[in-house]
């Protein structure tokens, strides 16, 4: 039995982050490739990548589901998780990043920071993820190592180490020189990515010439930039006036793992340059998981923590879920503890136990059947019938209830029927099955039309899973145009709202008043969120009141008074109220809450708001002013352009409501070289009048 926290300290846990189409599946190929876990290296454009292996993925070219692989380099074990670039799969995103001890972050060389790579940093900024960098593509026309960098240092702001400099460029780029050893690490060959051959290993050799003055310089830098950064380097450097490359190593892990800094590397994963080295970086510098801090969880309203030890009790968290028909895989990172097959688990979530069937090493679709799985390990259960994406599982002797992901609210929605009436049930158990994977989906029935309604992250998010339904063998569906999910706010308030809530009906009664103040959150009519306030003196309204009233307040905001919509962006403040010796409790304060709340908003001064995206546009110059109308048309409001890799990226804020079907247009009008990426960016005020949900 592996117990011996020396192994441990051999293991990485780590996900690749990226905006779409910066090559990140490519990346991981190729570390597969390198690593010797594949002995042919796949390509997106041939679907015959390991881990997009989900039709879809295949046929549009895009990763959709995160897929686990493992792989070994240099007497450690990597756990690698590739996780979708499209902003419509962010929650996979999320619920990767909360099991993963670090990153690969990949950019762009042409395009540098693109809108999805500052949404996947700033979640894992979120969730303290280490991270490094590496700039793919520097074989590409317009590739700058030093430009993609600087859009790092402005859009993302952290201290970017530059561990690298490129040999060539473009078409010409063969190498690279390695700043922290000072010496060239070359490729021969023409290493096009393409066909079974074998890729040739990295030649290391002496900093050529021409490069040598440059490369002292940007050693200098790195130097200089590591020596603010890190006390233990300023001593050696004001000692020395230079670092050793031990210290220098030493120190770009300590600022990796602080997230005080970032390592960046280059190279063209497509032409198999650079991905060495990367590797190397992963094992030098991202944290195993005894570098990362126990994780916390809390038992009986008690905070606990459990470090990544094997010998303490089992601790794992369940971050996906792949019910299928053929069975049910229930993917875990077990974070402390040892668990064998057979076992008997505690979902503490639930109150529910379950016993382990087997245990898989996890190789994209691929398994590897496991005795057992130890503190530090990503595997797949089998035999787990009820837990679902956040549940915890662990020892039934030593209950621990860890903090799950936050799923994301959905934007979009779909009317979504059976087309033959006969089949209502299957598509129940489809639907079923597809929220029970996919926590961002979510399904419900509209009260008022009867309609069953899948809401989800995006437009392309609703079209894969109605499409997962089909290939899955489920009914035949009719998809309805799809819904935003509009929102009612306060732009007018009132002042000293008095409600008297007061119910006689035999027995004991209910008596609750209280004076409410309602006004808009922020300045701007897109502001959202609510806040509860106090302003009672003299205790005439007990604290423990006080706290139904606000339990009441949130009640009402889910129906607002203009179409039934939730309401969002305002403040409600309990200025004054009174109670009855006898018939006062929570339950009366939480209905005059609610009510009371309710009735203010109808005295309000209200607006309808509606989601907007921020959208990124990239298409030929000769196309602008077409596609310039296009968005005034859907009222996009545009934020700026520039020339990137000689074409026009636009930017621009769109009504979420007004992208239906814009990815056709864009193609029609650009002749199918436009593409675009979007994000959400919250609410702005809807025009017109706005149906009811």
């Amino acid at each position: 039995m592996r117990t011996d926290l020396t192994t441990l300290a051999a293991v990485r846990n780590l996900g690749i982050l990226a905006h779409v189409d910066a090559g990140k599946t490519t990346v991981t190929e190729r570390i597969l490739y390198a690593t010797g876990t594949t002995h042919k290296r796949g390509e997106v454009h041939d679907g015959t990548t390991v881990t997009d292996f989900d039709p879809q993925e295949r046929d549009r070219g895009i990763t959709i589901f995160a897929a686990a692989v493992t792989c070994a380099w240099d007497g450690h074990r990597i756990n690698l998780i590739d996780t979708p670039g499209h902003v419509d799969f962010a929650d996979e995103v999320e619920r990767s990043l909360r099991v993963l001890d670090g990153a690969i972050a990949v950019f762009d060389a042409v395009a540098g920071v693109e809108p999805q790579s500052e949404s996947v940093w700033r979640q894992a900024d979120r969730h303290g993820v280490p991270r490094i960098a590496f700039v793919n593509k520097l074989d590409r026309a317009g590739a700058d190592l030093d430009r993609a960098v600087d859009s790092i240092r402005q859009r993302l702001h952290p201290a970017p180490l530059v561990v690298q400099l490129p040999i060539g460029v473009e078409d010409g780029f063969t190498g690279v020189v390695d700043l922290v050893r000072m010496r060239a690490l070359v490729w021969d060959g023409d290493g096009d990515g393409a066909g079974p051959a074998v890729a040739s290993p990295a030649v290391a050799g002496p900093v050529p010439e021409a490069l040598r003055e440059e490369a002292v310089r940007r050693r200098r830098v790195l130097e200089e930039t590591v020596a603010e950064l890190h006390p233990g380097a300023l001593e050696e450097f004001c000692a020395r006036e230079a670092l050793s490359a031990s210290t220098l190593a030493s120190a770009l892990r300590d600022l990796t793992r602080s997230g005080d800094g970032v390592v960046v590397l280059c190279g063209s994963a497509y032409r198999n340059r650079g991905v060495e080295p990367l590797l190397d970086a992963v094992v030098a510098y991202l944290p195993s998981p005894l570098d990362v801090p126990a994780v916390r969880g809390e038992h009986d309203g008690t905070g606990q923590r459990r470090a990544a030890d094997p010998e303490a009790p089992f601790a794992g968290l369940v971050f996906k879920v792949n019910a299928g028909s053929t069975g049910r895989l229930t993917y875990v990172r077990v974070y402390s503890g040892t668990i064998e097959k057979g076992d008997t688990v505690w979902d503490p979530g639930t109150g529910r136990t379950e016993r382990v069937a087997r245990i898989l090493r996890v190789m994209a679709d691929r398994h590897d059947r496991l005795d057992r799985a130890v503190a530090g390990d990503i595997v797949a259960l089998v035999g787990v019938k009820s837990a679902r994406t956040g549940s915890t599982l662990c020892a039934p002797d030593a209950p621990l209830l860890l903090e799950p992901p936050v799923a994301a609210e959905p934007v979009v929605s779909v009317a979504v029927e059976a087309r033959r009436a006969t089949d209502t049930g299957r598509l129940a158990t489809a639907l079923a099955r597809l929220a029970e994977e996919d926590p961002s989906l979510v399904v419900r029935t509209d009260a008022e039309t009867g309609q069953t309604v899948l809401s989800g992250m995006g437009e392309l998010h609703l079209e894969v899973a109605v499409e997962k339904i089909r290939r899955d063998g489920g009914p035949e569906v009719t998809v309805g145009r799809p819904r935003v999910a509009h929102r009612e706010t306060v732009v007018g308030g009132v002042t000293g709202f008095v409600y008297r809530h007061v119910k006689q009906d035999g027995g004991a009664g209910q008596f609750a008043h209280v004076v409410l103040d309602v006004e808009p959150l922020g300045p701007e009519a897109g502001a959202t969120g609510f806040v509860f306030r106090s302003a009672v003196v003299g205790g005439r309204v007990p604290q423990e009141y006080v706290r139904a009233v606000e339990a009441g307040c949130r009640d009402a905001l889910a129906e607002g008074p203009l179409h039934g919509h939730p309401v969002t962006g305002l403040r409600a403040t309990l200025t004054d109220g009174s109670t009855h010796v006898k018939d006062s409790s929570d339950t009366a304060f939480r209905t005059a809450g609610r009510l009371g709340l309710r009735e203010a908003l109808r005295a309000c001064a209200t607006a309808l708001l509606e989601p907007v995206a921020e959208v990124t546009v990239t298409v030929p110059e000769d196309a602008v002013g077409g596609v310039l109308g296009d968005l005034a048309a859907r009222r996009g409001r545009v934020g700026g352009s520039e020339t990137r890799g000689g074409a026009a990226v636009l930017t621009a804020t769109v009504p979420l409501a007004e992208l239906f079907g814009y990815a056709t247009r864009l193609r029609s009008r650009t002749r199918g070289r436009g593409t675009f990426t979007a994000r959400p960016a919250g609410y702005a005020p809807a025009p017109g009048p706005v149906p009811a949900r």
